[in-house]
């Protein structure tokens, strides 16, 4: 029941925090199984939950004023699509009208290209075609692409949504594109394709973070390793430096470099990856810049990252491997080219 959700560890309040964490600004809550309370449809009991919502958001910094709150009965229809006649003291929209008032983000079209990749798959007689959802720039055909935290270049040579061929793909779309001369145990789940001339992506040094602390059954500290899951990628992340905790409301430092966290806290604090990942400021590339972080299979904290100091890739590096043989191939075939040059200055030496 709502009780229970808005209990210490409750979903309710998690969810709320974790929406306000990751930087949801449009929120609508719904009071569902309303044909179940005493009496049925009770105002009073719809009264009391949105009091306590209310009092609850104003506690993270969401302003309740903001929130839709929608009386509905999942059940019986109640003013889902249509308004209720049992519901008639309520004048606020039904849930497809409050869908209808969401404002829709802008299309991040101009932005540098940012693909995280969901799969990879080898497809006879066409080759490598990774998979996933544009989350930033444009794709198109013909375009050299580089596959962070690894580097691998490529070019795309074509681009399919729903098994048809487009010339560009945008923000939003779910493509799959063939990409020459890469192997697909090359890439794998949680690369990053981007623009190989426009701000390619890059593996994460370190980066920090605004975070909030969910649910975690004992203590944060320095040196804490947690799995982070961030886009399509999932990797171990360690807590190296605490550096500040944070008022929720008012987000004002309260309290420098702490020795710990616990739940409900929130804090700044500086994580390292301790496997290749790339992950973006949310100013930049907001997809790729918020995070939860889980301990064990309980998720533990929320947050979104500020800034990211990335790796920058050798120079010359290419998708060519070391390969022994091919390495002993060339090098006698070098040999076999120089020695007649190296025999034709011998004699002239000695003449």
């Amino acid at each position: 029941g709502f009780e229970a959700g808005m209990s210490k560890d409750g979903q309710t309040r998690g969810h709320m925090v974790l929406a306000h964490t990751l930087g949801i600004k449009q929120l609508i809550c719904c009071c569902n199984k309303m044909d179940a309370t005493i009496p049925k449809y009770s105002e009073e009991r719809y009264d009391e939950i949105v009091r306590s919502l209310s009092s609850y958001s104003k506690q993270i910094g969401v302003d309740p004023s903001k929130i839709h709150f929608i009386p509905i009965s999942g059940f019986g229809g109640d003013n889902l699509i249509r308004r209720s006649t049992y519901l008639d003291w309520y004048d606020g929209p039904t849930l497809l009208e409050a869908l209808d008032q969401i404002v829709e983000p802008k299309t991040p079209s101009d932005k540098p290209l940012r693909l995280p990749v969901q799969d990879v798959y080898k497809i006879i007689g066409i080759g490598t075609v990774p998979v996933g959802r544009i989350e930033t720039g444009i794709l198109e055909p013909g375009m050299k692409i580089t596959f962070g935290p690894t580097g691998v270049t490529a070019k795309v040579k074509f681009v399919e949504m729903h098994d048809e061929a487009v010339l560009e793909a945008f923000p939003g779309d779910n493509v799959g594109f063939h990409v020459k001369k890469v192997d697909a145990k090359d890439l794998k789940r949680g690369y990053v394709a981007s623009n190989s001339i426009d701000d390619p992506a890059k593996e994460a040094a370190s980066f920090t973070c605004l975070v909030t602390i969910m649910k975690h059954p004992g203590l944060l500290f320095n040196g804490c390793t947690l799995t982070l899951d961030c886009h399509t990628a999932r990797v171990p992340a360690k807590i190296v430096e605490i550096l500040s905790k944070i008022d929720r409301r008012s987000g004002m430092e309260i309290e420098r470099e702490p020795e710990f966290l616990k739940n409900g806290d929130a804090a700044v604090m500086k994580m390292v990856p301790t496997k290749p990942i790339v992950v973006e400021a949310f100013s930049d590339y907001p997809p790729l810049g918020r995070f939860v972080a889980r301990d064990g299979s309980q998720t533990v904290v929320g947050g979104v990252i500020n800034n990211v100091e990335k790796k920058e890739y050798p120079r010359g590096a290419s998708n060519m491997k070391f390969d022994a043989k091919e390495a002993a191939k060339r090098s006698g075939a070098a040999l076999r080219v120089m020695l007649p040059l190296l025999a034709t200055g011998a004699q002239c030496f000695l003449a």
